[in-house]
Parts: C-alpha cells; structure tokens; sequence
C-alpha cells in the first residue's frame, strides 16, 4: 500500500493540527473533508491548501469514497455515530480523546470494531514523548517492585475552557475527561492498563458556575474539580485528582509507590495552565534504599524536539500500511472512560460504585 487516502471529519482547530501532520507526509493523500456547517469543510481546504480534495456537509458522503482511515476531530458528543459510521464504511478510525461521552457509547465503538476488523485508535499524543515512554520502562523493569499505590492527576490554577467543553451533553465530562484522561493514561499505561474494580469520587464545579471565575457561568454544567479513589486489579489502588481551577499552584506530583522503590514525576510548565499531564514531564526521581541508606537517583529527562501530535497522526498512517493493530487500542481506553464513569456516578450517589467493564477487555 503505496499512497494512504484519509478523510478528515471535522475542520475545526484539531482538525487543522490533524490535516497539517498529513501533509508533511508523501504517501498520504488527504481525499476529503467533512464538516456539519455548510461551506465550512470547502473554506478549510483553501485555507490549508490540500490541493484536490472533496469538501462534503455530511460524513456520511464523505465516507462513500474509497478512504483507507479518517480521522475524527468533532465535538465529544459526535464521537460515537460518527466513528461507528467510518468503521461500518471499512475506515480505519484515529478518534480525537475523549473515546466517547459515555461508558456505553464506548463500548459499542469497540465492539463494531472488533466486528468489523478495523482499527479503532485513540489520540493520546503524550504516549509519544519519550519521557512518558522511559516511565514505562521504570515501572515495567521491576525495579519498583510490586507497585501498590498510585497518585496522578494535577490541576491549573486558573485554566478553565468555553465552548462546548463545559456543556454536559456535548462534552459529557469536564475536567475529568478534558485533561483527567491523559493523566489516567499516564499511569494505567504504566501499568500495562490493569482493570478498575471500584471507585469512590467527589467531584464540584465551585469556579466554572461563579461569574467571578468563568465567562460563561450561567452556562456551566460540568465539573471543574474533581478526586477519586480507585480500586484496581491485583491490589492496587489509584489515587486521581484533576482540577481546571483552584486556589493552589499544585496537586502534587505523580507518583508510583512499591515494594522496593518509588517513582515519582512532576510536570513541566508554569503559569494558569500548567500543572497537568498533557503539558509534559519537568523531572523524574527514584527513590529507593541501599544497604539501609536512602537514596534519591534523578532519571535525566529527554529535552526533545519531536512533535509528538505529528508522531501520532504517522503511527496511524504506519499501522494501515504495514497492517498492524492500532497504536493507542480503544480497547485500552475504555477502561479510562470506565474510571471517569464511575467518577461521575460516584460523585452523584454520594458512594463507592462498582466498575463493570465487557468481558472482551
């Protein structure tokens, strides 16, 4: 398979970070794109200049090309039809996160692509920074030990978005699934993504409803704060906490605890909009004792240049070429929408929920 064919469904903000990394690319065609908004899918191609490719006002026309994958850069709440739509049709899926706005929406994305035979991927771009990739390795090496206790999350001080991130319907979470979802990867990629059992949350939206705090607070409607702990498989337990605003400059690092060593991170950036996960990794410690001394090691942290969006997008077009499963599996993710599922319910009953996921996870 020579030259790739992608549609791109979508021609907002996303979309055009999506488009640009395909065509950097010489065996990628972008055949098409698509978007809701009359002439706004014809307006994107002239202003990207993506010579020769079609503008529709439905995906669904869209998908009647002779496509090999698309990637799906819509709002949250359109996720779900339109990604089942493009595996029906025989395309590959790159979905933009989140997987979708609830727990059940993902589950059938999955099963239509475990029925179809088509990849569905999911776009986690941290997974290709290689500090979060040397994380992994630290955890996986077994010098940690048996890791029992996990804390991620972190929160920007003032960072809170407009739009339809803060509508329940469209977006179907706030902070948890905005920026909670990357720092649920972070550490459940860690650990080999272990199954979730129970979760018992808290969650408060004090900034975003206040019209000190937020523009639109008269139109807030999902959490700006939230914190939960969650019961893993094999005995361990996760401790999750994210935040959109606060008084505060930190939640904390994460960190990794085991029977033999410690791990923890601190994320790169500074300022309202610093402190989370999709942000980066500012250091890397391990702490750990020898002959009964305490030692601390500073694990050197890669200053890179990559672009890890553009190394996501590449993955996706590599995986259709050399027919491979998908880079970030949507099988993974959903156990990260079932934490955030249960988070919310949690949060609603006042009580620890238990976590069902499909027997296929």
């Amino acid at each position: 398979m020579s030259n790739i064919k992608i549609g791109i469904i979508g021609s907002g903000g996303i979309a055009a970070v999506h488009a640009k990394a395909y065509l950097q690319m010489k065996d990628v065609t972008i055949a098409a794109v698509a978007d809701v908004v009359p002439g706004k899918a014809k307006e994107f191609i002239e202003q990207l200049g993506i010579r020769n490719a079609q503008a529709f006002d439905s995906h669904l026309e869209l998908l009647e090309l002779d496509l090999d994958g698309v990637s799906v850069c819509t709002p949250n709440v359109t996720h779900h039809r339109t990604s089942i739509d493009s595996l029906l049709a025989d395309k590959h899926v790159l979905v933009e996160k989140p997987l979708a706005v609830t727990l059940e929406q993902a589950v059938e994305m999955v099963e239509t692509s475990r029925r179809t035979g088509k990849m569905l991927t999911v776009g986690f771009q941290p997974r290709y920074d290689p500090n979060m990739k040397t994380i992994k390795e630290i955890v996986q090496s077994g010098q940690l030990g048996d890791v029992y206790y996990i804390q991620t999350g972190g929160g920007r001080r003032r960072g809170m978005p407009g739009g339809t991130f803060i509508n329940k319907e469209l977006a179907g979470a706030g902070a948890m699934a905005d920026i909670g979802c990357y720092s649920l990867d972070l550490a459940l990629n860690a650990l080999n993504y272990p199954k979730p059992l129970t979760v018992s949350a808290y969650t408060s939206s004090h900034f975003g409803k206040n019209p000190l705090y937020h523009h639109e607070a008269a139109r807030f409607e999902v959490e700006d704060f939230g914190v939960a702990m969650v019961r893993l498989e094999g005995g361990k337990v996760l401790n999750f906490k994210i935040s959109w605003a606060m008084h505060m400059d930190s939640l904390g690092p994460t960190i990794f605890l085991g029977t033999d060593a410690g791990l923890k991170l601190t994320p790169a950036g500074q300022g309202p909009w610093s402190g989370v996960w999709d942000g980066g990794i500012g250091s890397i410690s391990l702490f750990h004792d020898i002959v009964g001394q305490h030692s601390e090691t500073q694990v050197p942290v890669i200053d890179h240049k990559i672009d890890i969006f553009h190394e996501k997008v590449r993955d996706f077009v590599s995986a259709i070429k050399e027919n491979r499963p998908a880079p970030i599996p949507a099988e993974q993710i959903l156990l990260n929408q079932a934490i955030i599922d249960g988070v919310l319910r949690s949060s609603a009953l006042g009580k620890e929920v238990d976590i069902k996921v499909p027997v296929f996870v």
